[in-house]
């Protein structure tokens, strides 16, 4: 008899309907040797029936088996299926499930080239009930490559994240020598089944191939047992569950793994059911704090270092069993970026809550809740999502609400002056045009660290529904706090709305199809309101259009409707945009006079394109500016120009039709300039690290993509050099040719040459306005740190973290010197407050020029500030903690910085803060140095190249 090479184990409960698909699934594989073994585990409906019928229609590759008595769970089923395997390789499938077509064939292939135990693919969840057919793949970074491991312990993110059963293709024998088999009893079966697997393996392969579509429905009527998380059971299995595999680990000695599996406890287990607690009652919170915390009790510490701060948060204050401020965190967690807690501060820190951080014994509690570096404290107030907790919940059993709530003042930032007004609006969560009603807020006051409101909405005689497509209506409170404007959730927290009421609402379309309010817990916690029907009629009219949608008519339609909407989804998408731009704008007149300008790809209204703008402003030439920004809304960006959002549809007709072209860093790569427009790319600084083609990344690319970078480069007629060194290093980089380049200096630096010849002249440095705005001591010397981002070996920007103690640094030299923090970009920083007044964050002034001007002296480490901060003959000290890493790395640089730095090089905190001590020693020292540097690399740094190239190209003489 011949044996198969692969035996689907099908394990199906109650699912009669979708099991012929998950068995076609298998009986369709383009590998042959496959067959099926279905096991029914005792359904009350007809799937047993259905799966003997499967068999009778595929006799020889479908066989049919019925537990005697139903087990509750998938590891019964699973075992027996074992048992009854005839094929080498055993795989798993759930009946609402199906395999990828050649799932099958590239598992065997895989298993058999290797010799391993057991193989491993990508599992794919496709969400059923989302309208756009979204997809998620499961761990997809664990998929990128082939590769075979001898051990688990060569990769253990395998064991500690994929923990189905389902995706993977297993030796048979290898399963009985074993004695593998699914626990029974208690669910979470995969974890334990998969973890034993990992362990016991002898060689484990990885494909990168789709093999297994694991179907989600979100909103199911009845949840799955994993699902479940209100309910204590399932927080017991699972805890049994984690108790089990730790216990294997550490017979196995597998210490690392255990460490790894514990922070994704934390980020991922612990997490899910956390999110609940808000929603649940005392009884059920005292037996999960029992629970979690006898598990939490063996987690490593050193897990604790690989979590979010609010996993962490989370975790302690859950091991404390404080309610009161675990919820407000659990609340944070669930709605990303929310800030729950009204915070703490003490000896210049700042922390989640006031409780368990003056305990002098408790250091670890005091590390956990230590926010400080979230920045909570020194962001735009206008810029955090405050949490607002809804406190009491009242109806007419008509048609009208009214709601109290709880904002949260962190630090008591709104000042208790500032004066409070706000409105409660209901939007609907579809927009079909402009779908909003509005209340005022009738009682807003101040409360210590909340903002306390009432309101009253007449939603019956005020909220106008369409009826049909507007079904969910969300709840927001628009407040002004001042000079500031938020706009919160409203957060359900522990507000019963069980027995409240549904509201009359009078829809524009018709009453026969919704006619009722019904308030509602969004999955994040939050107070929304669906519609509904009550009433014969109404319920009759839905039952009608449900058999309706799911008609043959109905299927047509909606297939039509599905059309359009992914017709009108690709009408935005980038693909049709860029098709838009060459084959529809690109053939529009060029318009003469237009500008568009744009800084670091639209993030700013600073540098060159900044310099190059103003000037035609002074001039008064004939030009008609467009500048382009990036982000929600264009802040600093002048009042006079035509603000255009990147990648709009606005923005491409304007690059299509402009007649000038003017960037620092690159307009999108896929637009092709046309040849009536001027690109001049002003860039934005000189180079240490290789670019362009000299990166072996580049060179990397292969012939395609080094064609596409090429093209893009060549797209520039006119590219501004400010020294030889940029030509040796920029320009051929970028291979352009000598025609192209524009030796006249970088306009952002003509105030900095303008600023140095009127301290020379006067023999006095002139501060300007902006060390008033900054409130600077004017006794003390300004410094600016200015470090360059840091980037991973896949070209991911790394945050920023101070590489020295800058409460050490302002108390050591607060007192002479003012510390200005200047981060990349592409970073942030935050800053304790207990430096405040000594340090000062000023990142978020985009333009770094009139802080150059400002700065008596500069420190860095390799960031090109250097080079445009020469032009002032002032100090600079060159911080290169990381010298060698950053030499060295894969890009490399143009010259040795070590060797023609014009300043003192230092690799520790305390070099770098004698420096600073000895700074007018070193002003002298390195004057010669700083000529030197000036003159090899800012040699056309004259002052004057903005109005050069105004005159150039902008004025009817320069034409």
């Amino acid at each position: 008899m011949h044996v198969p090479d692969v035996s689907v184990v099908v394990i199906v409960y109650n699912d009669a309907e979708r099991l012929p698909a998950a068995v076609q699934s298998v009986v369709d594989q383009t590998l042959h040797g496959v067959e099926v073994v279905i096991v029914d585990d005792c359904s009350k409906d007809r799937s047993y029936a259905v799966a003997q019928e499967l068999e009778a229609a595929n006799p020889g590759r479908v066989r049919a088996f019925q537990l005697p008595e139903n087990s509750g769970g998938c590891g019964a089923p699973r075992n027996h299926g074992i048992k009854q395997a005839t094929g080498t390789y055993v795989m798993f499938l759930d009946s609402d499930d199906v395999l990828e077509r050649n799932a099958c064939r590239n598992m065997l292939a895989a298993a058999e080239s290797t010799g391993s135990d057991l193989v491993s693919g990508m599992c794919v969840r496709v969400h059923l009930d989302n309208r756009w057919g979204k997809t998620t793949e499961w761990y997809p970074w664990i998929y990128s490559r082939t590769r075979t491991l001898e051990s688990i312990t060569e990769y253990p993110d395998l064991l500690v994240y994929d923990t189905l059963s389902t995706n993977k293709c297993y030796r048979r024998a290898f399963l009985l020598e074993q004695g593998l088999e699914f626990p029974v009893g208690i669910h979470y079966e995969d974890l334990l089944f998969s973890a034993q697997a990992y362990v016991a393996a002898r060689r484990i392969t990885l494909i990168p191939n789709h093999v297994y579509y694991w179907n989600v429905v979100e909103k199911a009527a009845a949840k799955s047992i994993s699902n479940r998380r209100h309910e204590i059971a399932n927080f017991v299995h699972r805890m049994e569950i984690h108790r089990r595999v730790d216990e294997l680990l550490a017979a196995k000695g597998h210490t690392a793994i255990k460490t790894a599996k514990d922070a994704k406890f934390l980020k991922h287990d612990l997490v899910l059911h956390l999110r609940d607690l808000p929603l649940l009652g005392d009884a059920y919170r005292q037996e999960f704090a029992r629970l979690a915390n006898g598990y939490l009790a063996g987690i490593d510490p050193a897990a604790y270092e690989n979590v979010t701060y609010l996993q962490a948060i989370c975790a302690y204050l859950l091991g404390k069993e404080d309610w009161k401020n675990l919820l407000p965190a659990a609340d944070a967690m669930t709605n990303k970026g929310r800030l729950s807690s009204p915070l703490a501060e003490r000896d210049g820190r700042v922390y989640w809550c006031a409780e368990h951080i003056d305990d002098p014994e408790d250091t670890e509690g005091r590390r956990i809740l230590d926010v400080t570096d979230q920045g909570f404290h020194t962001t735009p107030l206008s810029s955090l999502v405050l949490g607002n907790r809804l406190t009491s919940y009242e109806d007419d059993g008509r048609g009208t609400v009214t709601l109290s709530g709880s904002v949260v003042n962190p630090l008591g930032r709104i000042r208790e002056d500032a004066e409070l007004k706000a409105s409660l609006e209901f939007r609907a969560r579809r927009q079909i045009g402009v779908r909003s009603f509005s209340f005022p807020v009738a009682t807003v006051r101040h409360a210590g660290s909340t903002i306390e409101w009432t309101a009253t909405a007449d939603i019956g005689g005020t909220v106008r529904p369409l009826g049909i497509i507007d079904a969910v209506w969300d709840v927001r409170l628009k407040l002004t706090a001042g000079g500031d404007r938020l706009t919160t959730r409203v957060s359900v927290g522990g507000v019963d709305l069980e027995s409240a009421s549904r509201l009359r609402v009078r829809p524009r379309l018709t009453r026969l199809v919704s006619d009722r309010f019904e308030p509602e817990v969004t999955k994040k916690g939050n107070l929304s309101y669906v519609l509904a029907a009550e009433g014969a009629a109404a319920v009759r009219t839905q039952t009608l259009l449900g058999s309706a949608m799911h008609g043959r008519a109905a299927g047509l339609v909606k297939r039509s409707l599905r059309r359009a909407l992914k017709a009108r989804r690709n009408i935005g998408s980038g693909e049709q945009k860029v098709k838009v731009y060459h084959e529809v704008f690109s053939k529009l007149p060029v318009k003469k006079g237009t500008v568009v300008f744009e800084s670091h790809m639209g993030k700013q209204y600073s540098d060159s394109p900044k310099a190059i703008y103003e000037e035609l402003v002074r001039q008064g030439a004939p030009f008609e500016a467009i500048w382009s920004y990036a982000g929600a809304k264009p802040t600093g960006f002048p009042e006079q120009a035509t603000l255009v959002k990147r990648w709009s549809w606005q923005y491409l007709r304007a690059l299509a039709q402009a007649e000038y072209w003017v960037d620092n860093q690159g307009f999108p790569l896929a637009l092709t300039k046309r040849p009536g427009t001027t690109y001049i790319q002003t860039w934005h600084g000189s180079a240490l690290k290789r670019m362009g083609f000299h990166e072996p990344r580049t060179k990397a690319q292969g012939r395609v993509g080094q064609d596409r970078f090429q093209a893009a480069v060549n797209r520039f007629d006119h590219f501004l050099v400010r020294s030889e060194h940029d030509v040796r290093t920029l320009a051929k980089g970028f291979r352009l040719r000598d025609e192209v380049l524009l030796r006249t200096g970088y306009p952002r630096n003509d105030a900095l040459v303008e600023a140095h010849r009127a301290e020379a002249d006067s023999g006095e440095r002139v501060r300007g306005p902006l060390a008033a705005e900054l409130g600077l001591d004017p006794d003390k010397r300004v410094l600016l740190y200015a470090p360059t981002f840091r980037a991973s070996a896949d070209g991911t920007v790394e945050g920023f973290e101070f590489p020295f103690d800058v409460e050490e640094f302002a108390d050591r030299l607060g007192d002479r010197f003012t510390l200005l923090v200047r981060t990349h970009y592409l970073n942030s920083v935050s800053l304790p407050p207990s430096v405040a007044g000594r340090v000062v964050d000023v990142s978020r002034h985009h333009d770094i020029t009139p802080l150059l001007a400002l700065a008596d002296g500069l420190i860095t480490d390799y960031s090109s500030v250097m080079f445009d901060y020469a032009v002032l003959d002032r100090p600079m000290l060159f911080f290169a903690y990381d010298y060698e890493k950053y030499s060295t790395d894969i890009r490399g640089t143009y010259f040795d910085l070590k060797e023609k730095a014009p300043g003192p090089v230092v690799a520790t905190a305390d070099e770098l803060m004698q420096a600073v001590a000895a700074f007018d020693e070193a002003d002298a020292k390195y004057a010669e140095a700083r000529q030197r540097f000036l003159a090899e690399f800012g040699e056309y740094d004259r002052g004057d190249a903005a109005r050069r190239i105004v005159e150039k190209f902008f004025t009817r003489s320069g034409k």
